[in-house]
């Protein structure tokens, strides 16, 4: 299965109001000190689950470690 972005694509990423992410958003966080994209999985009051489009799912991280939402990928 291929991932909604592949590696050595170009994203466009924008800062974010952290009331305005949904589920399925794709966002920029910082995990455990390094930046990735996940996809956002579930809202649970101010946390939010974060996972690949793999099915994995990575854990929970709080607002102040999401730093903006993908808005665009190029081909």
């Amino acid at each position: 299965m291929k991932g909604r972005i592949e590696s050595g694509q170009l994203c466009t990423v924008v800062p974010v109001n952290i009331s305005e992410i949904e589920v399925g958003d794709i966002v920029l966080c910082k995990v455990r000190g390094k930046e990735y994209l996940h996809n956002v999985k579930a809202i649970q009051g101010n946390r939010y689950q974060i996972g690949n489009n793999r099915g994995l799912i990575n854990g929970w991280i709080g607002p102040s470690s999401i730093f903006g939402k993908c808005v665009s990928i190029e081909d």
